[in-house]
Formats: C-alpha cells, structure tokens, sequence
C-alpha cells in the first residue's frame, strides 16, 4: 500500500481544461432485504478494481463514501466523459452485466424498492472549478489531476477560477500522464 503523506503547505490541483466527475451511489431501503441489496454493494468494489486494471479505461481516481448508515456512493474523475459513456456500455464488463441484471428485474415487474440507485456526472469547463488543500495528502481532484503550490493559480478562489493554461489543454479523449488509475485505493 503506497502511503501518502501531508504535504505542510496550501496546494491545489494541477488540473487543467474539462473536468469530468461521477457520483454513483445507492441507498438501502429495507435493510432486512440483504439479499437484494447485498449484491448491489459487492458489485462497485468489483467495478473498480476492474478499471484498475485497465488504465485504459480513463478512470482517474476514486473515493469511497458513505451519507449514512443506508446510503453509500462513490466519486469518480475521469479523463473524459466518452471513455466514462465507452465503460458504461462496454459488454463483458461488471457495470454492464449489474446494469443488464437490473433493467431484466425493472422490465419484469420484480423491483421492489429494497435498494435505490443513482448516480450524476458532471462535465465541467476549465474556469468552473477550484480547489485548495491546506496540509493535505492529494485528495479528490488533486489525486486524479496532480497537486500544485497554491501560487501556481493563484491564492484565492476568484483568482483560481481565472486560471487559464497558456498552452491549450489536451484534446477531449486524449491521454494523460495523470497519476495511475486506481492506485492505492483512492
């Protein structure tokens, strides 16, 4: 397990152009309905360690959450939403046999509301983000994009949303240097 440390100063994360974030979660409505809920929980763990071995794939990064003792999700940076659209249709992948399972169950009338799912992504332009980590490991963006000085973009928040790259950022679907998909966890 690759350890990671505090950096003692204010950073920010080194990402540049569009930043692409999944949130995907469920949430447990009859707890005492294990067996349909249960599979569902296994399954993300299952989803991500198979992007981990495929860097490929365009997931940057993770974290694992939880709301409440019903509710748990995960926050997902990818490299771009075609290769996030590319996992989420791909056949022979866990995503897709969950998702085959649970449209089989809708469209035969055997959803009985024991566990929700749900999920947002969102596409976001360069100049619509910032971020700062005072005496943090990288964590979120700056684990998936790189960390940064904060006087790299800027000491506050209005002056990080300005940041703009002097060279354009890369193309939409290209690759990246950024750090291993799914390293350490999150």
């Amino acid at each position: 397990m690759r350890r990671r440390f505090a950096v003692a100063e204010r950073t920010t994360a080194a990402a540049e152009g569009t930043v692409v974030v999944l949130l995907i979660g469920m949430r447990i409505n009859r707890f005492w309905a294990v067996h349909h809920w249960l599979p569902v929980l296994v399954s993300m763990p299952r989803m991500l360690r198979e992007l981990g071995k495929r860097p490929e794939s365009g997931l940057l990064k993770y974290i694992l959450l939880t709301a409440s003792p019903r509710t748990y999700y995960v926050v997902q940076y990818w490299e771009s939403k075609e290769k996030l659209y590319a996992y989420a249709h791909a056949p022979g992948t866990v995503h897709h046999r969950a998702w085959t399972f649970v449209n089989g169950k809708e469209r035969a009338g055997k959803v009985r509301g024991h566990v929700g799912l749900w999920h947002e992504a969102y596409v976001v332009p360069q100049g619509n983000y910032e971020s700062i980590y005072a005496d943090m490991p990288a964590f979120g963006l700056a684990a998936a994009h790189g960390q940064i000085p904060l006087e790299r973009r800027g000491r506050r928040a209005k002056d990080r949303f300005a940041y703009r790259p002097e060279q354009p950022a890369r193309p939409e679907g290209t690759e990246t240097t950024a750090p291993s998909a799914v390293a350490a966890g999150a």
